[in-house]
């Protein structure tokens, strides 16, 4: 089966080389296209097999599998222009949240789906989150899950959960690179330990706090417990992230919320103007 790819930026970028080293797509099989062309060469570079294409109408034409990496208020615009080339025993596959899979459904005539990747696929784990339209048919959605099996753990999700399974899963590495980068630079800053020595000590921990969890060691509440000692330093940390810390994420998933609450509307007006979605 070959694989097309519409778009090289971060994702499908991370996308192109999780699947060639995770033998989930061979190069020879992978068709890649990006409107600035050499940041596609240089994934060719890498993987001399790929095929980078001029068109998209190239990718359309080479591909059974498409995946489609671009930004939400460009997905309409370029369905409208394939729509006519697609062909029924072809697939399309999204990775924008704001674009539901009826939308994809209500433009094109073939199987759609929604991926929403992760960072973390890049070191083929972490989770990938899954939807399917109605008429994707079944050997489709097997396709997917097993491509998607290859870099990650995917979990099906349902369409009002999808934008805080994406804050937890694909923006929540940028929120907690943050947090534990704001960590290092406290501990720099009230004690003699070098930035340098402090992230290889942060980055140490972080790797063995994912591995506890990996192997189910630990629950995180479980593992809270086994390090806080009653009245030891531990628990004095714990209480001024409980006093400071406050509504912190609540107020984080409102505004992700908001922002993801205006790109749907903007989106909706497109998929509404000729379709009546």
């Amino acid at each position: 089966m070959n694989v097309g790819i519409i778009g090289t930026g971060n994702m499908g970028t991370i996308l192109a080389e999780s699947f060639i080293e995770s033998h989930a797509v061979t190069p020879s099989n992978l068709f890649i296209i990006n409107r600035t062309k050499q940041k596609a060469m240089k994934i060719k570079d890498r993987y001399p097999g790929i095929h980078v294409s001029s068109t998209v109408e190239e990718i359309i034409d080479n591909s059974d599998l498409i995946f489609i990496c671009i930004k939400p208020l460009e997905i309409y615009p370029l369905l409208e222009k394939i729509a006519p080339r697609l062909i029924k025993d072809q697939c399309i596959v999204s990775i924008t949240s704001p674009v539901s899979v009826d939308q994809l459904e209500s433009v094109v005539n073939c199987n759609v789906a929604r991926a929403i990747p992760s960072i973390t696929n890049r070191a083929l784990s972490g989770v990938s989150l899954l939807s399917f339209g109605e008429h994707c048919d079944r050997r489709y959605q097997e396709i997917i899950k097993g491509l998607f099996q290859n870099i990650s753990t995917p979990i099906t999700i349902d369409h009002n959960i999808t934008r805080v399974a994406s804050d937890i899963v694909s923006c929540g590495p940028a929120f907690f690179s943050y947090l534990v980068q704001r960590f290092i630079e406290g501990a720099t800053e009230e004690t003699e330990i070098t930035q340098e020595k402090a992230t290889e000590l942060a980055s140490g921990m972080l790797i063995g706090l994912g591995k506890l969890l990996e192997k189910g060691v630990y629950t995180l509440p479980t593992l809270q417990n086994k390090v806080c000692v009653k009245g030891g330093v531990t628990g004095e940390g714990i209480k001024v992230l409980e006093e400071e810390l406050g509504d912190i994420f609540i107020h984080l998933f409102q505004k992700t919320h908001a922002k993801y609450y205006e790109d749907i509307h903007e989106v909706s007006e497109q998929f509404s103007s000729k379709k009546g979605v």
